[in-house]
C-alpha cells in the first residue's frame, strides 16, 4: 500500500508522460506521505470513450485521482501538502487547462482490510514484531 489511480481524459498520453505521471507520484507518496517506496502502485487510466462534463459543461481535459492508504497514517497536513503537490504535476503534464474541479480523494482503509502478497497489512506487522 498505497495503491494510487489517476484516470486522465483528453488527448492520447505519450508514454513519458505516463512515465512522469507515475515517477512523479511515487515521489510523492514516498516523500510527502512517508510511505516506503516498494508497495507503492500507481495505475494511469486514460478514457478513451465517454465523456466528462464539470457543472454540467464538457470539458475537453480532465482528471481524478483515487489513492488509497492504510488508516490514521498521514496527517491531515501531508495529505493537504500531497493533493497541492498532485495538482501541481497533473498541471504539469496534462497542460493549464486542467480546472479546479480536479479531484484528489484519499480512501483509508483499515489495516484489516488490505494486503499484498497474500497477507493483510496486520499480519504483516505481526510477523515482522514476531521475535
Amino acid at each position: 500500500m498505497p495503491f494510487i489511480r489517476i484516470t486522465v481524459l483528453g488527448p492520447t498520453l505519450e508514454p513519458e508522460q505516463i512515465g512522469r505521471l507515475q515517477q512523479g507520484t511515487t515521489d510523492l507518496m514516498t516523500s510527502v506521505m512517508r510511505k516506503p517506496l516498494e508497495g507503492t502502485s500507481v495505475l494511469v487510466e486514460r478514457v478513451s470513450q465517454g465523456g466528462w462534463s464539470i457543472a454540467g459543461t464538457p470539458v475537453d481535459v480532465a482528471a481524478q485521482v483515487d489513492a488509497t492508504i492504510g488508516l490514521g497514517t498521514n496527517t491531515p497536513d501531508e495529505k493537504a501538502r500531497f493533493m497541492a503537490e498532485m495538482m501541481e504535476l497533473l498541471r504539469a503534464v496534462l497542460g493549464r487547462e486542467l480546472r479546479e474541479e480536479t479531484y484528489v480523494t484519499f480512501h483509508e482503509v483499515d489495516h484489516g482490510s488490505y494486503g499484498r502478497g497474500g497477507l493483510t497489512r496486520g499480519e504483516r506487522d505481526r510477523r515482522r514484531n514476531v521475535p
